[in-house]
């Protein structure tokens, strides 16, 4: 059992005071005293509770509390930090790295899962304030990860869908390979989404051929990361269109417009419709005004699709429960060799948008799978199967 303490030392007002200041300073400045938050050079003797004196008393200061000229002393802290540590308010450790109280609103098991997301989305999704995040965690978890031996920084977790266009300004910098994109931009795009702000963006390239090059008035509503790449969820500003644009394709270009923000509430609503959109759809392909107003009031009329697959691919199929919320997966005749179903029928009903990145999905099955309906989309694949054996045919 640990030693039980001499003495209550904070019977006096003003040592009660320090005390709870000095947990209000490590609560709110958490990493406090590490050398990267250091005011003087840093070295490898700075001294971590000058940092945490200079901030209580600046604390202090804030909160309207007097205390005496130069008080607290370091030592006397460093008494105070004893203390914390008998109340295993601080664990017994060396914190080299800054002083923090536990993990917050975490257990230690359930920081080590976000800890692990955090490290996905900074290395194979490029998000350059997740990495300045994941950095920073990194050090000052330094001293717990070699409590447990390893342990806490072990990848038990991984997400591996990787970003195929530079996201990280300052790796771009690095490496030579400067983009004139938004990402640049991204403090002042998420500042706009938290805050319902109106911002002026520009489409640098379009690679659908609809020439939609230039300025657009948006509201923003959320960064969105899926497969590949970083894209944007916004509202125009003068039609309530919503639409998602990925990153890249945008320049680096984000003026605040001079339109009062509309608050969390109507970003809300708006998301609320988005979402929507995307799980009645294939994709990320939200379609025109007309049809989305029509979508959203229950008026439109979907097209059904039905799609069969064939050995191998009919357990990766049946395997997918979850891969859209309105689909229909029905196992066809059983072959008697086998025992298991020789095709699997697929069916659901899609707006007309979401066809063609719905065919792009049913196109990487290649000749394991073959369009039954809509005519339109039987021909379609047809025809592509026809176009891919002529290429094929053609020598290189």
């Amino acid at each position: 059992m640990p030693k039980r303490l001499a003495s209550q030392p904070y019977k006096e007002h003003l040592a009660f005071e320090r005390l709870m200041l000095l947990i209000a300073t490590l609560l709110k400045y958490p990493g406090i005293g590490s050398p990267d938050l250091m005011d003087s050079r840093n070295d490898s003797h700075h001294d971590a509770l000058a940092t945490v004196q200079k901030t209580l008393q600046e604390l202090a200061t804030e909160l309207r509390i007097e205390l005496p000229a130069g008080y607290p002393a370091v030592s006397t802290l460093r008494k105070d930090l004893e203390t914390l540590r008998h109340y295993t308010i601080l664990d017994q450790r060396m914190y080299r790295w800054g002083y923090y109280l536990g993990t917050g609103a975490l257990s230690s098991a359930e920081l080590k899962v976000a800890f692990n997301a955090l490290a996905s989305l900074a290395q194979y999704q490029g998000d350059a304030q997740v990495r300045r995040i994941y950095e920073t965690l990194s050090k000052r978890l330094r001293g717990l990860d070699m409590e447990l031996k390893g342990d806490f920084f072990y990848p038990t977790r991984q997400y591996l869908n990787r970003t195929i266009v530079y996201s990280d300004p300052e790796e771009m910098a690095e490496k030579g390979k400067h983009q004139d994109t938004l990402f640049h931009q991204l403090p002042l795009v998420e500042k706009a989404i938290s805050q319902g702000q109106a911002i002026e963006i520009s489409r640098g390239s379009d690679l659908y051929g609809n020439n939609r090059i230039g300025p657009l008035r948006i509201f923003p509503l959320q960064l969105i990361y899926q497969d590949i790449a970083w894209y944007l969820l916004y509202e125009y500003c003068e039609t309530g269109h919503l639409a998602i644009g990925r990153l890249n394709r945008f320049r680096n270009h984000c003026v605040p417009l001079g339109i009062p923000t509309r608050g969390l509430e109507l970003q809300r609503v708006s998301l609320t419709k988005a979402y929507r959109l995307i799980e009645n759809g294939w994709g990320l392909n939200l379609g025109d005004i007309e049809s989305q107003k029509l979508e959203l009031e229950g008026n439109l009329e979907f097209i059904k699709v039905e799609v069969h697959f064939f050995p191998p691919m009919t357990g990766f199929i049946l395997e997918g429960e979850r891969r859209h919320p309105k689909q229909k997966i029905t196992p066809g005749i059983i072959d008697k060799t086998t025992g298991k179903p020789s095709y699997v029928i697929y069916r659901i009903d899609l707006p007309n948008r979401s066809i063609d990145e719905f065919s792009l999905w049913v196109y990487r099955h290649m000749d394991k799978a073959q369009m039954i309906s809509p005519s339109a989309l039987v021909d379609k694949h047809h025809q592509a199967a026809i176009a891919l054996a002529a290429r094929y045919s053609k020598p290189v």
